[in-house]
């Protein structure tokens, strides 16, 4: 006599999670990103509040102290006696032009090396890691000889073309990565169309890389802004100045008066700040393009 056994049907228990579940993953990249927000504000806060305190406040007061009454003749005590006009005019004429210029000869470069295939193609894209890796300063004694051959000493376009050449192989490597992500079949349709590589490049693959090349615009205008090396050698005259020679110029002639110095350094990144929050928002794009595949 067989017997028939029933299957067993287990009970499972199931563990409900809490209505509101503590993300402590989250509230610990909270805590990191604000204690890296007080690390970073607290030089420029320092440099503020001196910047509007009169000489007895800067030494009798703690460093963070908000002064009673602002003394805000210590900007235009800087501007009366630096030379911050003509040298931020001269840094805005150069990073006007050499980054514009400069992205769009690295854009081409890395349309040409991510979309037409010929040989050696992957070995000259490998110079360009190769070359963003040289140091400024062991080309310093020959680009001097070489600006001085070309009577461009004192000149903004002694600078640019060496800035050109210095920031072409980053901007490639970078671009060339962003392009190589663009769908090929983008390039079919524009073959199909009749349309050339010209075209291809200029009506599809430039709009579409508007995040990068606005991360690259930002990143660019603020190193060109900020260059010092190359403008000590070859910009030798004060009316030629950058920003970054007109700061060092003031501060030698002005070490003890700390509160327009300070007013001095905050004018000077006015600019830089500006040109960032324009392109806020492409730069946060641009930087996590192709973090996530769609």
């Amino acid at each position: 006599m067989s017997t028939a056994t029933l299957p067993r049907t287990r009970s499972r228990s199931r563990v409900q999670a809490p209505k509101n579940p503590r993300d402590y993953v989250r509230i610990g990249l909270w805590i990191a990103l604000a204690i890296v927000m007080v690390i970073w504000a607290m030089p420029m806060v320092f440099v503020f509040l001196t910047s509007i305190k009169s000489e007895a406040d800067i030494f009798s007061t703690s460093s963070f102290a908000i002064p009673g009454a602002p003394e805000w003749q210590n900007y235009a005590e800087a501007l009366a006696t630096g030379n911050l006009m003509t040298a931020g005019g001269n840094s805005l004429l150069i990073a006007l032009v050499k980054v514009p210029v400069g992205l769009f000869i690295a854009a081409a470069a890395a349309f040409a090396l991510s979309r037409i295939r010929f040989k050696y193609d992957t070995l000259i894209l490998g110079a360009f890691a190769l070359g963003s890796m040289v140091p400024i300063q062991v080309a310093l004694g020959p680009l001097f000889k070489t600006i001085l051959d070309m009577g461009l000493l004192n000149n903004p376009l002694g600078v640019i073309l060496p800035y050109i050449g210095f920031g072409l192989p980053m901007q490639v490597f970078i671009l060339h990565g962003f392009f190589t992500q663009v769908p090929k079949e983008i390039d079919e349709s524009v073959r199909v169309d009749g349309g050339g590589n010209l075209r291809l490049f200029l009506q599809f693959i430039l709009p579409l890389s508007k995040p990068a090349l606005a991360a690259l615009f930002i990143l660019d205008f603020v190193a060109t802004w900020n260059e010092y090396a190359i403008a000590l050698v070859i910009l030798q005259n004060k009316a030629s100045q950058t920003v970054p020679l007109a700061i060092q110029s003031f501060q030698s002639q002005f070490t003890s008066s700390y509160g327009p110095l300070n007013a001095f350094t905050i004018m000077s990144i006015l600019p830089v700040l500006i040109i960032y929050l324009l392109f806020q928002r492409y730069f946060v794009q641009g930087m996590f393009t192709g973090a996530v595949k769609g």
